[in-house]
């Protein structure tokens, strides 16, 4: 995948996470932090922070419980270690930072 095809799908997947979060109702705030971020605030304070890298070609998310590298597969972004697909990692991940049930879905 190219420079520009990367930056595109991983721009369209930030997009598609806080559209997803947004239309959950998910009880955090999510905010762009810069070109390629997503920060994700907590009532408790805490954090999850979701961006691109592109040298490596991933989506990165540290939270809590660890840092995740996702990479595009072809059809979908998928944990490095586990093949998890993003969104449905996150939810976990949402869920465990907010300590409420959430499902992220594709818009």
């Amino acid at each position: 995948m190219t420079a520009s095809e990367f930056e595109t799908r991983a721009d369209a997947a930030l997009e598609a996470i806080a559209k997803a979060l947004e239309d959950c109702e998910a009880d955090c705030d999510c905010a762009p932090k810069g070109e390629g971020v997503l920060e994700l605030e907590f009532a408790d304070g805490g954090r999850i922070v979701v961006n691109r890298q592109s040298a490596a070609q991933e989506i990165w998310v540290a939270a809590r419980s660890g840092g995740f590298h996702f990479r595009w597969n072809g059809s979908e972004w998928v944990n490095t270690r586990d093949g998890a697909e993003l969104l449905a990692a996150l939810s976990k991940l949402v869920s465990q930072q907010s300590h409420k049930a959430v499902i992220l879905k594709r818009p």
